[in-house]
């Protein structure tokens, strides 16, 4: 049946952007009618699954490839996560403590940290520089065997996981419990073409066509297609970039990250405790260019050579990615990563950098696990852009395609979206509640803010 009403923001795609925005428009804004549309049966069944992501709560203290700027941002954002899990009963259910580190393996790296620590320890009090015996305290097996030099920056004690599709339950949950509102969550319902209809947008699905004053795209690199559809977004094309796991046994207790090679715009490999495989530690990731939209969802083909938009600007840039030494050897080694009679000998050799002593026969691929990072391809500045990929058309539809640093920024995206949608529809923001929900300890700078 057709949709009469008219909504006052329809979300596309549920994963946890999605359902941040869904619960930030409800519980903040005066908005009474807000839709989400999400074509598969539950919301976060894809990236934002626990199988498809590294389940790491990113603050900013241990990714090495962050200048200070990048860290304090990120930390703001995780600070959002936390506050607005710990306000609910359930939290331990998705959010979780261990331990984490970044190594520093040799001379080079080893100075580095040092210096990174006096750069950062200011902002991040958590923050512990540790040399080998307090290593081996923490993780054993990252120093059994080891005979390279080895320090760390290490947190202890403070929240590092999440499972972010049990996360996106809550915020709709919480966004639905908001009385006085429609808040309505539309699964297995796909969203097709998006048009003007006079003031506001229609989207046909295939439950009919639902009409809103304000439209988002939160579906990955789908929500390009959708730009593209628009003629919004053109100077862009989507590579994605899919990720592959190892498992080990529970040779690990928490999280333990290696320093970034700068000269590489992928994640360096980390090895993390599985939430949802408790007897095994998870290794990786790798990174490999993948012609679907989705991972092991061969349907999305068709849909990542539209999206592409294969041209000799794509081609260029490619080719501009291929002529870096350091960036054609690692594209290369993944490929080879995902060959069955070869992949686990390959990647021995670099899940050693974190357990030295690992042996074959205790590294297994993880078979289905891992998801797609759309990377967007600036045409027009000949780059990727590895950052948050965001379209606002100033014309009352936003598409987001990926967040950053992944799916810890789920609510400091849907902030921005927030404030874009406020400013467009003119509705009202409840600040207060904003700040003591989701801000915690920065409640204070927000009112200098306000009286400034």
């Amino acid at each position: 049946m057709a949709k009469q009403a008219v909504y006052d923001v329809l979300i596309i795609g549920g994963g946890v952007s999605g359902t941040a925005l869904l619960y930030q428009l409800a519980r903040f804004t005066d908005l009474k009618r807000i839709a989400l549309l999400e074509k598969y049966s539950d919301v976060a069944t894809v990236n934002s699954h626990g199988r498809n992501n590294s389940q790491t709560l990113h603050c900013g203290d241990i990714e090495t490839n962050y200048s200070l700027d990048k860290a304090r941002e990120v930390q703001r954002t995780a600070r959002m996560l936390v506050n607005f899990s710990l306000g609910l009963p359930d939290h331990d259910q998705w959010l979780f403590k261990h331990s984490k580190m970044v190594i520093g393996v040799g001379e080079q790296e080893g100075q580095f940290l040092r210096q990174r620590y006096e750069t950062f320890s200011a902002d991040f009090p958590a923050m512990r520089f540790i040399l080998r015996d307090e290593i081996a305290g923490l993780e054993h097996h990252v120093i059994k065997g080891r005979k390279e030099a080895i320090n760390a920056i290490a947190i202890l004690n403070e929240y590092t996981t999440v499972n972010f599709a049990d996360l996106s339950k809550a915020f709709v949950q919480q966004a639905q419990a908001v009385k006085g509102k429609q808040v309505e969550l539309a699964l297995n319902t796909y969203a097709g073409k998006i048009s003007r209809a006079g003031k506001d947008f229609q989207v046909e699905t295939n439950k009919g066509c639902y009409r809103a004053r304000f439209v988002v795209v939160c579906a990955g690199g789908h929500s390009l297609l959708f730009a593209h559809q628009m003629g919004h977004g053109l100077n862009y094309s989507c590579l994605p970039m899919a990720g592959s796991f190892y498992y080990v046994p529970k040779l690990l207790q928490g999280k333990v990250y290696t320093v970034q090679n700068d000269k590489l715009p992928f994640a360096a490999i980390h090895g993390d405790p599985d939430i949802l495989v408790e007897d095994k530690s998870r290794l990786g990731p790798t990174a490999l260019m993948t012609p679907v939209l989705e991972r092991y969802n061969i349907k999305t083909l068709p849909e990542f050579l539209r999206v592409l938009r294969l041209d000799l600007d794509v081609m260029r840039v490619m080719w501009d990615l291929f002529k870096v030494r350091d960036i054609r050897n690692y594209i290369f080694k993944n490929m080879l990563f995902e060959v069955p009679l070869v992949r686990r000998r390959l990647f021995l050799q670099d899940a050693r950098k974190i357990i030295p002593d690992l042996q074959l026969k205790d590294l297994e691929f993880a078979s289905r696990v891992g998801g797609v990072r759309p990377v967007m391809i600036d045409k027009q500045a000949r780059k990727l852009h590895m950052g948050e990929a965001k379209i606002d058309t100033g014309e009352g539809i936003i598409f987001n395609m990926t967040p950053s640093p992944g799916a810890t920024s789920c609510l400091g995206n849907a902030e921005g979206d927030l404030r874009i949608i406020a400013d467009y529809l003119g509705c009202q923001i409840d600040e207060a509640a904003f700040a003591e929900i989701l801000l915690g300890e920065d409640r204070q700078s927000l009112s200098n803010k306000n009286i400034a």
